[in-house]
């Protein structure tokens, strides 16, 4: 049986795709580093680790290519090369092509069990890193010099202590709670409705966002040719479409998403999540840093939350590497905690901005703003500046860039 009480320089709560990122960002720096997880890694209902697809940005690649597990999902990856941006009933169309921007891709689509798979391949060989699965935290007390955790294991209850603790434990978190920031959520009255499909025409590596009255429509370029489909739409409709069989579901698909793939010919399992957005007040609260989803969750319109988490994650670990070496070191002394809000302060401002700006103008059924929103797709497609911006933002290089995504590995400390 494991000690019941130990101290650590970082324990994350939370063993999902960000906080098992970080946990292996941190791996280098011969920290001590504990990762608490509800799930067990291997168990089917793991939320991270799913059947659902995550595009990345190229930045998100540039830092698993240099944490070395870019590798593990290569095989699985496929390439956006192109982006096509259309709304129902309007003529304007908006495109970004990768080879315009020096780019041999815009992002990669791949499956969260790929990107969990690697992750947790190499968790395992970091010998700074220990993960307790399933195990879950009921309480934390702040100390004088560390934070203190009570976690329930199936061999009982420990008590563990960190300099530094990590909330990565989702849009509802406890962590984030009990350390006294708030959150402000704002429900779209909206689900995702997320499958895979075949279509007719073979997907030529372009992701098409497709906005309808009822929402969005992202289809993504898949291996085999196949497709990711997230379909926004209000609840009551979600709940109809899922109910639908697959020809009913095909039939109405094609009818919003129209017929630049020719015919959907098959789709997979549906499955719906509903869509807020979640915005805490601050990123860290004292010995306290919050990332991912506990700092914020997005909607999926532009394919952002998961990449800004990362940033999140590279951001920290950096911030951390860059603490003074000296007799006492502090990973979770004010000044880390304040220098890595104010770094995500910045970006998350800039991406929340733009994915709810989405979210509200094309959601809007006023005549004049659906009018502007033509004319405003049109001026896009001619305006090679406008596109570069867009691009930026879309690969994650706008704004302060975390050495990780910029494919520079952090400095090992000899600890």
């Amino acid at each position: 049986m494991s000690d019941p009480t130990a101290d650590y320089a970082i324990a994350i709560v939370g063993g999902g795709l960000v906080g098992a990122s970080l946990a292996l960002a941190l791996g280098s720096l011969n920290l001590r580093t504990v990762v608490i997880e509800a799930v067990a890694r291997s168990a089917p209902e793991q939320p991270s680790f799913d059947e659902r697809t995550t595009a990345l940005a190229n930045g998100s690649v540039r830092m698993f290519q240099t944490l070395g597990v870019w590798s593990g999902m290569d095989r699985e990856a496929t390439p956006i090369r192109k982006l096509h941006v259309s709304e129902r009933g309007r003529f304007g169309v908006a495109r970004i092509d990768a080879a315009e921007q020096g780019l041999p891709a815009i992002g990669y689509v791949v499956p969260n069990w790929a990107i969990g798979r690697s992750i947790v391949a190499a968790l395992d060989a970091a010998p700074t890193v220990e993960v307790l699965a399933p195990a879950r935290v009921v309480g934390t007390e702040l100390l004088a010099d560390r934070r203190q955790l009570e976690i329930e294991t199936a061999e009982g209850t420990r008590i563990l202590t960190a300099q530094l603790v990590v909330a990565a434990d989702g849009a509802r978190s406890l962590l984030r709670e009990q350390g006294g920031v708030g959150a402000e959520h704002w429900d779209y009255e909206q689900t995702a409705v997320v499958t895979t499909a075949t279509t007719q025409r073979f997907h030529d590596h372009v992701a098409y966002e497709r906005f309808t009255p009822d929402g969005p429509i992202a289809v993504l370029p898949l291996r085999d040719g196949r497709c990711g489909i997230v379909w926004t739409r209000p609840p009551e409709e979600a709940a109809r479409v899922l109910a639908l069989d697959d020809a009913g579901f095909i039939r109405e698909l094609q009818d919003a998403f129209g017929m630049r793939l020719g015919r959907f010919v098959q789709v997979g399992r549906r499955h719906g999540y509903e869509l807020a957005l979640t915005r805490a007040e601050c990123h860290s609260a004292p010995r306290l840093a919050i990332v991912g989803n506990a700092a914020q969750g997005l909607h999926p319109i532009a394919g952002q939350g998961f990449n800004l988490g990362l940033r999140d994650a590279a951001s920290l670990a950096e911030v951390i590497a860059t603490v003074p070496d000296g007799p006492v070191i502090d990973v979770g002394d004010d000044p880390v905690l304040r220098a890595y809000a104010q770094w995500r302060d910045e970006d998350r401002r800039r991406i929340v901005a733009f994915t709810d700006g989405l979210v509200r103008v094309f959601g809007s059924p006023l005549g004049l703003v659906r009018g502007l929103r033509g004319l405003g797709l049109l001026a896009f497609d001619a305006l090679p500046p406008a596109k570069d911006a867009l691009a930026r933002l879309s690969v994650g290089a706008a704004g302060r860039v975390p050495r990780l995504a910029r494919g520079v590995p952090l400095a090992a400390r000899d600890r």
